[in-house]
């Protein structure tokens, strides 16, 4: 059975699991229990939710994704929608909430965000996923 037909009120958050800024973003991150369950869903793997976002058009180099009910949320809003799910404990989520709990806050802070993973990953030689160009899996 699918694990996304399992956990509909789940979060899903795909990132870039070669990225050093994202897995230790991913690390970090908590969401209330009320919301439900974390799931990370690393974005070079193929699978459904990766074929769905390719399928919308959606360029994971240049955004992350979150699934939350069914909804797909890209870049700033992705990041927006998963500050507010977060729990407030811990001075990484408080950070996160000063940073990204507004609409300005993640339409200002989020582009310096990718402008850092970016530069991240030409210093460390890792390629872009590039998921609008390959086939779906399947």
């Amino acid at each position: 059975m699918d694990t996304m037909a399992r956990a509909q009120g789940d979060v899903w958050l795909v990132y870039d699991g070669e990225c050093p800024v994202c897995t230790t973003y991913c690390r970090y991150v908590r969401i209330r229990e009320a919301v439900g369950q974390l799931h990370l869903i690393d974005a070079r793997q193929p699978g459904a939710l990766m074929d769905e976002i390719t399928a919308a058009g959606l360029d994971i180099d240049q955004g992350m994704v979150v699934k939350f009910r069914d909804a797909i949320y890209y870049g700033p809003d992705a990041i927006r929608v998963l500050t507010l799910l977060s729990t407030p404990s811990g001075l990484f989520n408080r950070i996160n909430y000063r940073l990204f709990g507004s609409r300005l806050g993640a339409r200002v802070f989020y582009p310096l965000g990718k402008a850092f993973r970016t530069l991240v990953l030409k210093l460390l030689g890792i390629r872009y996923i590039e998921n609008l160009k390959r086939p779906p899996a399947g």
